[in-house]
């Protein structure tokens, strides 16, 4: 034997031993804990169709010494790099970032719970759900069965993330579509991380589980009860508030203390308690710390202000940094008695990082309990607000700078007159960056301004309920890979909007036309801060189960893992192909049959990055808000001119499909108005049923005509393949269209797979079933 094939028997061999490959559930597939170049081969056959579009931020490159370098006009930097390839190397960063953020949330979790429960604590997630961890299974290998087997998967992760990191070396990697292969990697592990995080959490903090209709939960500054000491939670970990709701429940104090959260902090938290409240997104979280409602803020780690101890301060609430990511430069106080902490916090107004949950959880709770009587917790009064607002002169350095271009000027110089209208808009559609405020020559304090718009309207938005069940992926999987479920339409991540109210509106369009709707993060908290004509959240009116017409809260930021475990799933249960190290064969699935697409509306963050690039190289699409062009990347197909060949597994030849199914993998749109036909055309798939794409095409050309104008879209005739797919309503404007510019009739393909045009280790028989 070759010494490099001993080398990767050895390895291999090494493989199989971690991942417990002599357990019988399923055989072994080609790609168990896969590294970079193990599913190059795929991505490249992604990025031959989805070719990457880059829209630089900045031309020159400044990462090592020899810079800066001008990358402008085809010249490359003093390394070699071009602007591609750097490019395409800052989205491998992101995504990184991303990855590594939910990984070390989950190493943290994992720890914290391994302490508390041992290694050996058994993975149950409740009667209807076997299949517990598909993106494991799928990517790793591994069916973990304990708490202690999650640290397998994770160290895999790590791992990678070290290599992957390597690469972005000065004077490494030199192609940006190698780096972009790199991005997809990363990205891929980023759902392993995730789906390792929150099974973790569901097991050891006993969140909901094998269960569809979770507790309607309160939502807004108006559902927060001002007259009981208030202890806000801020970021994504809850290893610090349920420990909190843990120190409540054991004193007596949980009917006298109100706990509160931010961001994923708050879906965890009430996923853990029915007494908590969601004060609201990201875009809140300065709005509320500087209403001083709060006696005591508590953060963890991810997307939390890095200005919290100045705004606490400013507001005189007490701060606890509880999370070794995020210190602040704050004194360490773990060690110190928990007597000593409270009466410095108390007395000398000092904020302190304690990284000892239960000794957190005490000293604000005892902090929040002795400063909350001597607080006043005021609105700001009308009248107030508009003395404040005179000292504006409508220099426009405000609408200047904010990232939606509001006339906020315009907004305050009407509160000076006496009228709110303006501002009280303005406030609904503001992401709360603050930069407003930071760049006022004369001090005009806007956000204070806009308490008095904020009003104490409350909200509902529906518990996280965690991995979508068994039971109802073996009842969706044929009419979603049929087509006669239109798609499953998934609103992730943050909320850099351009309209709050957008979400809303995507998810009670979607979902009346019966679509399966899934959300996440703040996404799925912004989804119920809007009501109908009768007062009604989009919660409220559509039933909770992952059905057809269905609005399901899968949960935070590292629930987004069951989204792409759903699409897993659907390809083992419904169409029983194995998935135990065999990644290939489950993209390839979802990607030519499952009708999903992601909608990140208000993607800000590099988790929001990695999020999304792993559910394309799983082949779902991602329709990206205004604000992501920023990401500096899409994946766009230019329709005819690409590639569209794929093989017929059951005839075992290569066919031209023609039709770009789906279009694009990472698109963005300015408004909603033009991102809802994108989503249901991206929702098209080769492998729909004459019945399904008349179903597909009619709600394209339905929302089409409702949002951007009258008569057809104009690749209409590229979805059609027969007489039969033109939806009944259509049928007489079509067949003219289609007569009129020469369209003829084609074919579908029986079993479409990618799996045979290009280079694999995965036989064509793999795709069979």
């Amino acid at each position: 034997m070759a010494v490099a094939e001993k080398k990767l028997s050895k390895k291999l061999e090494e493989i199989h031993e971690r991942i417990k490959a002599e357990l019988p559930w399923e055989p072994v597939g080609p790609t168990p804990m896969p590294e970079m170049p193990d599913l190059r081969q795929w991505d490249m056959r992604l990025l031959k169709t989805y070719t990457p579009f880059y829209a630089p931020f900045c031309d020159l490159c400044c990462f090592c010494t020899y810079g800066k370098c001008d990358l402008t006009e085809g010249r490359r930097g003093a390394c070699g790099i071009d602007i591609s390839t750097q490019q395409a190397r800052f989205i491998l960063l992101a995504c990184l970032i991303g990855c590594s953020a939910h990984a070390a949330h989950g190493g943290h979790i994992l720890e914290f719970l391994i302490e508390k429960h041992g290694p050996d604590k058994k993975i149950d997630l409740g009667t209807f759900i076997e299949l517990e961890a598909p993106n494991i299974r799928t990517v790793v290998g591994l069916k973990p069965e304990t708490l202690g087997d999650l640290k397998i998967a994770l160290e895999y992760v790590f791992k990678e993330i070290a290599h992957l990191l390597d690469s972005c070396h000065t004077g490494q990697e030199g192609s940006s579509l190698d780096y972009e292969s790199k991005a997809l990697h990363a990205s891929m592990l980023d759902h392993v991380g995730m789906e390792i995080a929150d099974i973790a959490q569901i097991v050891g903090f006993d969140f909901p589980t094998s269960v569809a209709e979770t507790p309607l939960v309160d939502m807004g500054w108006g559902a927060i009860d001002k007259s009981k000491p208030v202890i806000l939670v801020s970021g994504h970990n809850p290893a610090t508030s349920t420990v909190v709701i843990d120190y409540l429940r054991e004193h007596n104090l949980e009917d006298q203390v109100e706990v509160c959260g931010l961001c994923c902090t708050a879906l965890e938290t009430t996923r853990y308690s029915d007494k908590a409240k969601i004060v609201g997104p990201l875009s809140r979280q300065l709005f509320f710390m500087r209403t001083g409602i709060a006696d005591v803020i508590m953060t963890d780690e991810q997307c939390i202000r890095t200005d919290t101890p100045q705004e606490a301060a400013k507001v005189g609430s007490a701060m606890i940094a509880c999370l070794d990511k995020a210190m602040y430069g704050l004194e360490d106080a773990t060690e110190l008695d928990t007597d000593e902490i409270v009466r410095r916090m108390v007395d000398n107004k000092e904020q302190f990082a304690i990284l000892d949950s239960p000794k957190a959880a005490e000293v604000a709770v005892k902090v929040a309990l002795e400063i909350a009587p001597q607080r006043k917790k005021a609105w700001v009064t009308e009248e107030e607000a508009i003395e404040l607002a005179k000292k504006c002169t409508d220099c426009k350095m405000c609408e200047q700078v904010c990232p939606n271009l509001f006339n906020i000027g315009g907004g305050i110089t009407e509160v000076a007159k006496g009228n709110f209208d303006l501002i009280r808009q303005q406030f609904l559609q503001c992401i709360g960056c603050g930069k407003c405020e930071e760049e006022c020559p004369n001090n005009v304090p806007i956000f204070k301004i806009m308490q008095t718009a904020a009003g104490e309207e409350t909200w509902k938005c529906r518990a996280g309920r965690g991995p979508v069940m068994d039971t109802e992926i073996r009842n969706v999987g044929a009419p979603i890979t049929l087509g006669t479920i239109p798609g499953v339409i998934a609103l992730v991540g943050c909320s850099n909007y351009p309209n709050i109210e957008d979400v809303a509106d995507m998810v009670d369009e979607f979902a009346k036309r019966k679509y399966i709707v899934v959300l996440t993060g703040c996404a799925a908290m912004v989804a119920g801060m809007k009501k109908d004509k009768d007062g009604l959240t989009v919660y409220e009116k559509y039933p909770p189960n992952f059905d057809a017409g269905g609005v399901v809260n899968i949960g935070s930021c590292v629930s987004n893992a069951h989204i792409s475990g759903a699409a897993i799933k659907i390809a083992n249960i419904f169409a029983a192909l194995p998935l135990r190290g065999n990644y290939e064969v489950m993209a390839d699935y979802v990607l030519n049959r499952v009708g999903a697409c992601g909608v990140a509306w208000g993607a800000m963050s590099q988790k929001a990055a990695s999020i999304g690039t792993g559910f394309n190289r799983l082949g779902v699409p991602v329709v990206l808000g205004p604000h992501s062009s920023k990401y500096r990347r899409l994946f766009l197909s230019r329709k005819e001119e690409d590639d569209w060949k794929v093989m017929d597994a059951r005839k075992r030849e290569i066919v031209d499909t023609v039709e770009p199914a789906p279009e694009h993998l990472a698109y963005v749109c300015e408004t909603k108005e033009k991102a809802m036909p994108m989503i249901a055309k991206l929702c098209i798939r080769r492998n729909d049923t004459p019945q399904g794409r008349a179903i597909k095409l009619n709600h394209y050309i339905s929302l089409y005509r409702k949002y951007i104008g009258a008569g057809l879209p104009e690749d209409i005739h590229l979805f059609v393949r027969r007489d039969a797919d033109i939806p009944l309503v259509y049928k007489k404007e079509v067949r003219a269209h289609l007569q009129e510019i020469g369209w003829q009739p084609r074919e579908p393909i029986g079993l479409p797979t990618l799996i045979g045009t290009y280079p694999t280790k995965v036989p064509l028989d793999a795709v069979i079933h």
